[in-house]
């Protein structure tokens, strides 16, 4: 705990519970540890005092002896919380921090009383839902409770944020299902509603040996139709706190919504193989590419249209839906990484873009300035190489900044090359190409006679970028819009009506399946065969 962090602590032995907490959270919720990481330092050891209590008493009703053993520990735990928050005094190594953060910031006590009562009923005997509304009751006791917690340190804005919060808990513990469905499943726990079993044929039994795929799979996408809907409802929530607490939480929205396109590629595979965190040690997880039927497109290109109209439709402001697409340009990088794609370009921001208000501009390079900034350390642990195509001279200089900087770290991985086309203009590309042969040509270094494709390609703002197979368009709209007109000559073209910032793993993967059903000529009378796609390095 750095200075800064400290500078709230009364005591030595208060200073070392909150040192407690944080090592409860580093050890056994590591994707929460991460994510906090982008929290003031002032207010992070009170959102661990939170999550570190949560954590400890889950492992207090899960691991060790007897279920009566468990149970008697347990009500322990209950009784003494319960009595130190009354008091305002804990002599607990880990309780002490968590009973200071709740008497500082008055955290409702009734709060902590639902979570330890739904964790003290899921102790004595797992709960058994028969409707997906018994086990939103579940979730919010579990999870939704402890995301009101910390939201409440959060300095939140309006009166839905605590309740969106909640719901975000709810996604929250959702993961942890999933990620501990065969686990779960071997000890005779189901935390999915058994009236979706019952509409389906299905047993516990079905679910734990992984069979009838079909049926399992129907049961999956049962539940992430569910999850989707509650995770759209909480996506406001990222915009409901002060700005420097808004990385927080939309560090902890991408999370959930990776794992869900998790589950989305696994399907009935999570009962038997379940799903791993996507940090355990405080890196990203690098998983290997998930096999898919049919050629895989070498290069993808994306425009990624429709934020405005994605807000406009919630009633948002502009800037939510940008930052919205900001999460969605990262789900895609994973989603390109989990299905083989080896080259990714999108269009970020257009030379014609500079026709938008100064407001919207303002906060647009904002937003991609700081999601570049808090994806960089991600996207180079996944071996992500990150090129800037477009014009260097104009762009707001901390997003050039920024920019520059995650080229240069990134320069020598090769997992996935992603192309950001910022302040790009294909015209603008072409000439510029063309006015340096022109000067090459007049400098007597090339003869007009001789200059070829390859001469103009090497001019190009991102030489050797390789040819587009596959260009998406999402929201609809059905032109290129200037992009990439060089490296288009012959691309598979495919427009999604799909606001991007609901574009994800599914979509992308649908693409992928159109693109390997089509016939590819060139020109020719006979299709050509696909260029191989290189495999990606082992993890």
């Amino acid at each position: 705990m750095s200075g800064s962090e400290a500078s709230f602590i009364d005591s030595p032995e208060l200073r070392a519970s909150y040192e407690v907490c944080a090592a409860e959270i580093r050890q056994f919720l590591t994707p929460m540890w991460k994510a906090t990481e982008v929290l003031p330092a002032a207010i992070r050891p009170h959102v661990l005092a939170v999550n570190g209590f949560t954590v400890r008493s889950d492992r207090i009703a899960d691991e060790g002896g007897t279920r009566q053993l468990r149970e008697e520990r347990f009500a322990r735990w209950r009784s003494e919380t319960l009595e130190e928050l009354r008091t305002g005094r804990s002599e607990h190594p880990l309780r002490r921090a968590f009973v200071d953060t709740v008497r500082r910031w008055e955290i409702d006590h009734a709060l902590v009383e639902e979570f330890l009562d739904t964790m003290r009923a899921d102790c004595v005997s797992p709960p058994v839902f028969e409707t997906f509304a018994e086990q939103r009751r579940y979730l919010r006791g579990i999870s939704g409770t402890t995301n009101e917690m910390w939201m409440s340190l959060l300095e939140v804005r309006g009166p839905q944020a605590l309740a969106l919060a909640s719901v975000l808990g709810e996604v929250c513990q959702l993961v942890d299902t999933f990620e501990d469905l065969p686990v779960d499943l071997a000890a005779g726990r189901c935390y999915l509603p058994r009236a979706d079993l019952r509409q389906l044929g299905l047993e516990t039994g079905d679910l734990r040996r992984g069979e009838r795929r079909e049926v399992l799979d129907e049961l999956v996408d049962i539940q992430l139709g569910r999850w989707r809907d509650l995770l759209e409802q909480a996506m406001p929530v990222g915009g409901m706190v002060r700005p420097e607490y808004q990385p927080f939480l939309h560090t902890v929205l991408l999370g959930a919504w990776m794992q869900f396109d998790e589950v989305t590629l696994r399907r009935s595979r999570v009962f038997v193989d379940g799903m791993e965190p996507l940090t355990s040690t405080g890196a990203a997880r690098r998983r290997p590419a998930w096999p898919v039927v049919g050629v895989v497109p070498g290069h993808v290109g994306v425009i990624m249209d429709g934020n405005r109209r994605w807000a406009t439709q919630r009633t948002l402001p502009v800037s939510r839906g940008h930052q919205a697409g900001a999460q969605a340009a990262m789900r895609l990088v994973n989603a390109a990484l989990r299905l083989g794609v080896r080259h990714l370009s999108i269009y970020a921001f257009s030379t014609e873009n500079w026709d938008r208000s100064q407001e919207e501009l303002t906060a647009l390079f904002d937003t991609m300035a700081d999601g570049i900034v808090r994806g960089t350390e991600w996207l180079h642990e996944l071996g992500v190489r990150v090129r800037w195509c477009g014009r260097r001279d104009r762009i707001d200089p901390s997003l050039a900044s920024v920019l520059t900087l995650v080229e240069s770290l990134t320069s020598n991985n090769d997992v996935l090359s992603l192309t950001l086309c910022v302040d790009y203009g294909g015209r603008d590309e072409l000439t510029d190409a063309a006015r340096a042969l022109a000067a090459e040509a007049v400098a007597g270094t090339i003869r007009p006679a001789d200059i070829g494709p390859a001469d103009l390609a090497r001019n190009m703002y991102v030489p050797g970028l390789p040819d587009i197979d596959l260009l998406i368009r999402t929201s609809g709209e059905q032109r290129i819009s200037n992009f990439l007109p060089w490296h288009l000559a012959y691309a598979e073209l495919i427009f999604d009506p799909t606001p991007w910032p609901d574009f994800g793993l599914a979509q992308l993967r649908e693409a992928l399946a159109t693109y390997a059903d089509r016939e590819r000529r060139f020109g020719g009378t006979l299709p050509r065969p696909a260029r191989p796609v290189e495999p990606a390095p082992a993890p």
